[in-house]
């Protein structure tokens, strides 16, 4: 359980990251540009982090529903 929780916890906030990060310059074009700041970037980091632990909890229910299964 611990495993999927984890690689969750990993895998999850990275994808998030660079979903968001990609949207953003895709559809603003002033991201990346020297008036912006880094404000997409910063934007794209918060929101990664910020879908860390739904991810684990995600996680730890996908390795549950799975032992139950099992058994």
């Amino acid at each position: 359980m611990i495993g999927y929780a984890v690689g969750a916890l990993v895998v999850a906030p990275v994808v998030v990251t660079i979903a968001v990060l990609t949207l953003a310059h895709l559809l603003d074009p002033s991201c990346g540009t020297p008036g912006d700041s880094g404000g997409c970037e910063m934007g794209a980091v918060g929101i990664g982090i910020a879908s860390a632990v739904p991810a684990a909890l995600i996680g730890m229910a996908v390795a549950l529903w799975r032992d139950w299964r099992a058994s």
